[in-house]
């Protein structure tokens, strides 16, 4: 089964070390009507170029998987020319984020079916008048709940993995509601290892780890280096928990990282994170790089006793497996 990416579909054997959830450049919706928001595209897509190309000549990376939803200034033209000057396999998706912080009026009034039309368009014939094809979904939920309207978005998402055999990549809100998601795939049709429930990280608990890689998904360790969530001490001991646990084919290892961000944050930035942030900027990394999964979590993995052959496998076998739909080998 081919893996479509912006430029075009490869195959299975071509995807190499992955980054299953990073972002290029994000924008949420009304950053646009702020007049000090400004955005030099040639600037950024040079500065996306080099980031790309150190993943990939540094780490050996070849494949980015950048599931930014539809309303967060998903660009797909952009996202096309930065994959072939950087030579980077960038795989983009379909799908909204969440009702507190997505989910435009026009397609909140949409039935789940025609939600999924546009869904399936965007994989099958492409996005927009870009040429460029979806290669997975993207679906989210708030918390400590999913929305009755979040709800109808992930039985659109079922549809649509239905009708395509696309990949399901999911966000959850500070790591709640991946069983919940589990139960809406299962109860829309959809196998559980189609599924990868993104944010698990961001729960601490053991307990929440097991309730869904015993629902059969993969599991998103896909916030690494995001401290204001949660402690990577702690996620790479839940991470090795997992691997001795033998559900190391489950897991996938990403940062959630973006390399341009429209205006300010959609948040209110508290004055000591942004004198940190505005030092990082003076020093020019800002925002952080993609690097920082290899040169500072993967040694913390190692000193946990994971070895290069059972990291190696999270960032090749898993998404390969995950892309061509194959059933997980047994716990």
């Amino acid at each position: 089964m081919p893996v479509q990416t912006v430029t075009g579909p490869i195959g299975l054997d071509q995807l190499g070390r992955t980054l299953m959830h990073e972002h290029l450049f994000i924008a949420f919706s009304g950053a646009e009507f702020d007049p000090t928001a400004l955005f030099d595209r040639a600037g950024f897509i040079n500065e996306a170029v080099k980031r790309l190309r150190q993943l990939r000549t540094e780490h050996g990376v070849r494949s980015f998987v950048d599931p930014c939803p539809i309303e967060l200034g998903r660009d797909a033209g952009m996202m096309k020319e930065i994959a072939e000057k950087s030579e980077m396999n960038v795989i983009c998706t379909t799908g909204f984020y969440f009702e507190a912080m997505g989910l435009p009026i026009y397609w909140r009034a949409r039935t789940a079916e025609e939600i999924a039309e546009l869904y399936i368009r965007e994989i099958t014939q492409g996005i927009g008048n870009t040429g460029v094809k979806a290669g997975a979904i993207k679906v989210a939920t708030g918390a400590p709940d999913i929305t009755e309207l979040e709800m109808k978005f992930l039985n659109a998402a079922c549809i649509a993995q239905k009708a395509t055999g696309v990949p399901i990549i999911t966000h959850t809100q500070d790591g709640y509601n991946g069983p919940e998601q589990q139960a809406a795939f299962a109860a829309g049709g959809v196998a559980a290892h189609h599924c990868l429930i993104g944010h698990c990280c961001g729960n601490p608990d053991q307990n929440y780890h097991k309730r869904v890689v015993d629902g059969g998904s993969y599991i998103g360790f896909d916030r690494i280096g995001l401290h204001r969530y949660m402690p990577d001490e702690t996620r790479a001991d839940n991470l090795v928990k997992l691997v001795r646990d033998g559900h190391q084919s489950q897991i996938m290892m990403s940062q959630d990282r973006h390399c341009g961000w429209l205006g300010k944050f959609a948040r209110q930035v508290p004055p000591d994170e942004q004198a940190k942030i505005d030092a990082l900027k003076a020093q020019g990394n800002w925002p952080p790089p993609y690097t920082y999964l290899f040169t500072d979590f993967v040694p913390m993995l190692k000193q946990r006793g994971l070895s290069e052959a059972e990291i190696a496998s999270i960032l090749l076998d898993n998404p390969r497996r995950f892309f061509a739909g194959e059933a997980l080998p047994k716990a």
